[in-house]
């Protein structure tokens, strides 16, 4: 019934369109979180090599189980999304094949490749290798995910402002410059823009979670290490949620420049305008191409958009009916997305203040920890806001300007996308619904006691018989174990859990 329900509503390139939403926004949330977490956890445990302490790897062996489930679930939702290209953007693929395919490949190549061969060590290497071999993992699978980031970015700055190409007599793509397909003109603001969100998005959860740990009388055991985890994130909050504002500026001015339907949606201005006005509010009506209920403040867009009291912005009405990107969505997005910023500015100065009041982690700080519990979740939903904005202000286009979104689509009935759409809802509910419940389980269990660090048996380039193991050619270890000759090529139980303890 629901099936049929879709049909009728909705043709096969819309309901096309919504299954590619609803996948990669599943998609984005598990590699920017991935992104974030890698690096806090390089830096938790650069901490603990530099001090000693066993709180820092406690607070390691901690998250880094939640971040294997969370790479885990980031690599399942990108395959599937891929196969997308495939099935529903047939032609899309076939058309951009020449230009996206190597991006993607150098992703697979340069990154995943990286990530994965490092990763291994990092969740099950855990006293199996030296303490700095184990750092070095950590960081290179940290690197591999900021790389990864850029080569997809890449790909999708290159749909938002592409250059470096030439379009052939046969309709597809071919690559003339590919430092300029690489580094387009949105791509360093878009990078920039979106590791900051991931470090950002990270920070919140992790500093929202020691908050929890700090006010919870169930986790009494764990205030230690919620102290930890709220005041990395603090540092976070306090510096770079300003530094996120500065950056959004600079890429709303590029986008501005070469994307002015998609800023014109996010400002709901259909009409040229000097000293445009900030609609705090607004209905937009496409249709009538107007705004209903429209509540604003004079020159502030313009003066945001242009750095100018009178400088003009282009207003939809420049751009046909069909050339515009759907503006309710766009223009409701925005403001989501800029209103949650404004928020993490606003808790960075809340948490400045408590700092200097050394009231950061006082129990009796109930306000300020409620403040951040609120916003681990807030994080999330900013960074899906973003990219509707980004995607959804792009619209009609796959490629801005060369190809629309509905030359792009294989040529398949609505029933088939339909069935494919219900089929991905009722997977995703239960893959990411299970997922996430173990998520929240380990986070309700806390972080485990770092009892005795001499147990984890690090050894930095040889085994040697204190951790077990019959050195070759050691008459008086083999007298000790099992005899002279015996046991000498079994591997040495010198770990009883790896990594994942």
């Amino acid at each position: 019934m629901f099936a049929s329900f879709m049909i009728d509503q909705m043709d096969a390139l819309m309901l096309a369109r919504i299954q590619f939403a609803f996948v990669i926004s599943w998609h984005i949330i598990f590699p920017a979180f991935s992104i974030g977490l890698a690096s806090w956890l390089t830096v938790l445990e650069f901490r603990w090599l530099r001090t000693g302490e066993p709180i820092y790897v406690e607070v390691y062996k901690h998250w880094v189980k939640i971040f294997a489930v969370v790479f885990g679930l980031g690599v399942v939702s990108g395959v599937v999304m891929s196969f997308q290209f495939g099935t529903n953007w047939a032609v899309f693929s076939d058309r951009a094949g020449n230009i996206l395919g190597p991006l993607l490949a150098f992703e697979v190549l340069t990154a995943f490749f990286l990530e994965a061969s490092f990763l291994g060590i990092m969740l099950f290497g855990w006293g199996r290798v030296s303490k700095r071999m184990h750092f070095a993992s950590t960081a290179i699978v940290a690197i591999g995910t900021m790389i990864s980031g850029f080569w997809i970015l890449a790909a999708n700055s290159f749909m938002q402002t592409p250059q470096g190409f030439m379009l052939g007599a046969d309709g597809l793509l071919y690559p003339t410059n590919w430092i300029e397909i690489i580094f387009n003109p949105s791509f360093p603001y878009r990078y920039a823009h979106m590791m900051t969100a991931a470090f950002l998005t990270t920070a919140f959860v992790v500093g929202g979670i020691g908050a929890y740990y700090l006010q919870s009388k169930k986790h009494v055991e764990h205030r230690q290490h919620g102290r930890v985890m709220l005041g990395m994130a603090m540092i976070m909050a306090i510096f770079v949620a300003p530094a996120q504002v500065l950056i959004g500026d600079e890429h709303g001015l590029n986008t501005l420049e070469h994307q002015p339907a998609k800023v014109a949606a996010m400002e709901g201005i259909w009409e040229d305008e000097r000293g445009a006005a900030l609609r705090l509010f607004a209905i937009p009506d496409q249709k009538n191409q107007t705004n209903n209920y429209e509540l604003s403040i004079p020159y502030v867009s313009g003066l945001i958009l242009t750095h100018s009291l009178d400088g003009e912005v282009k207003g939809l009405k420049n751009w046909a009916p069909e050339d515009q990107p759907p503006v309710m969505i766009v223009f409701w997005a925005f403001r989501i997305m800029v209103g949650i910023g404004m928020l993490m500015v606003l808790i960075g100065l809340f948490s400045l203040y408590k700092y200097f009041k050394k009231q950061q982690f006082d129990p009796e700080s109930k306000l300020f920890h409620r403040a951040w519990m609120m916003m681990t979740p807030l994080g999330f939903i900013a960074l899906l806001a973003g990219w509707f904005v980004t995607e959804t202000g792009r619209q009609p286009y796959t490629i801005y300007g060369v190809i629309r979104t509905a030359e792009s689509m294989s040529p398949i009935a609505a029933q088939q996308v339909a069935t494919t759409l219900i089929g991905f809802i009722v997977l995703y509910a239960f893959v990411f619904g299970a997922g996430s419940f173990y998520i929240l389980r380990l986070i309700a269990q806390g972080p485990k006691p770092y009892e005795d660090p001499s147990d984890d048996h690090f050894y930095d380039h040889s085994v040697t018989e204190a951790q077990g193991r019959t050195l070759s050619g050691d008459k008086r270890a083999a007298d000790k174990t099992k005899g002279p000759e015996e046991g000498l090529d079994e591997p040495a139980d010198d770990v009883d859990d790896g990594g994942l303890r």
